[in-house]
């Protein structure tokens, strides 16, 4: 009796996670099915807890500073990124507030199936909203520096809205095939066929293929403004009026900052999703979901960073969240400098005067000899 008691113990230590029919349509061996542990414990509940804390007040305040920037100044600039600000938001509700801390730290993810695969899936589509909002931003500079008679014609408020709806629209259609996604930290089984195109097209829509658009027309960018230097340089002898403008400007700098910064916090955990695919799953390895763990950290911490680029790059947003704080209306419209305000008025003036004395004196003329002569 004392045998079979020690060997059903050791069987129900063998077999901690998962229930006899579970193995047994598997056919997976009992060191197969161990689960890893999350070595963080709590740190990633109070990391997210703070993150939500500081993030959605801070974008939330950012969004009325940039509405108020965009109704003032009437630039497309501004409601991209406010279209950046707003699905920065909904991915710290859907993916931070909904999925990490109230069903997995508060729930365990014990809820009904159907719930638990739509939230997935509006989560991977406030995830790609968020990353692909700043595609259009990109493109919007890219043709502001390299052809500004066309950005003239083509960036105005009310393209810049439909392409965002856009943006917004196909982001929501790209998060339908999510609802399959499956749950890394608690599939035993090695990823399926489904899991392989799902986690390819993932790393492919939020990675890959933003950061390949980025990297070209940033690139581009930089080699305008570097071709434009060298120009600089060489017409500084016919004085500096004559050279074209070389140095990086505020809204290109804050558009590098973006994309850089998007680039190095998602990268960790694109690296670690396509090593949970082909070497090592998140389930058996702890050391693959301690790398998860912190890679999804990283990740979510792109969706708080962009108040405090727009603070250091941009005077105006500065002072428009100045005036947020301080509960001060604003200008309705952009100032204007009085004497730069007359200077075109003058001028106009002046040419009038010049062109009515040029008559005065065309009139006051006398006539040359051809006139004086009489026709034959």
């Amino acid at each position: 009796m004392r045998r079979h008691r020690r060997r059903s113990v050791k069987v129900m230590i063998d077999w901690p996670n998962v229930t006899a029919s579970g193995h047994q349509e598997l056919g997976l061996k009992p060191e197969d099915l161990q689960k890893s542990k999350c070595v963080l414990g709590f740190v990633p509940v109070v990391y997210y807890s703070v993150l939500l804390c500081v993030g959605v007040p801070v974008n939330i305040l950012t969004a009325v500073a940039l509405s108020r920037l965009a109704s003032r100044t009437k630039k497309a600039l501004y409601y991209y990124l406010l279209a950046v600000t707003g699905s920065d938001i909904l991915s710290q509700l859907f993916i931070i507030f909904v999925g990490f801390l109230l069903e997995t730290a508060v729930f365990h993810r014990d809820v009904p199936a159907l719930l638990l695969h739509s939230v997935s899936a509006a989560e991977f589509a406030a995830n790609h909203a968020s990353i692909w909002s700043t595609v259009p931003l990109t493109v919007d500079r890219y043709v502001a520096l390299c052809h500004p008679l066309l950005h003239r014609q083509i960036s105005y408020p009310a393209r810049a809205r439909k392409i965002i709806a856009a943006v917004l629209t196909l982001s929501l259609v790209s998060g339908v095939p999510f609802f399959w996604w499956s749950d890394m930290w608690r599939n035993s089984h090695p990823p399926t066929a489904l899991d392989t195109v799902l986690i390819w097209t993932h790393v492919t829509i939020i990675y890959f293929l933003p950061c390949g658009i980025f990297l070209v027309l940033n690139s581009l960018i930089i080699q305008r403004l570097r071709a434009r230097q060298r120009q600089q340089r060489c017409c500084e002898e016919c004085g500096p009026k004559s050279a074209p403008p070389g140095r990086l400007g505020k809204t290109t700098a804050m558009l590098l900052a973006i994309t850089s910064v998007f680039s190095v916090l998602w990268a960790p955990r694109t690296a670690v999703v396509i090593y949970h695919l082909y070497v090592s799953s998140v389930h058996r390895d702890w050391r693959v979901h301690l790398a998860y763990d912190l890679s999804n950290m990283l990740a979510m911490l792109n969706t708080a960073v962009n108040f405090f680029l727009y603070c250091f790059v941009s005077k105006p947003f500065r002072g428009a969240v100045r005036d947020v704080v301080l509960l001060r209306g604003g200008p309705l419209y952009p100032r204007r400098n009085l004497p730069q305000q007359h200077a075109p008025t003058n001028a106009s003036i002046s040419s009038l005067y010049s062109g009515n004395n040029k008559r005065s004196q065309r009139d006051s003329a006398p006539l040359s000899p051809r006139g004086d002569r009489k026709p034959s």
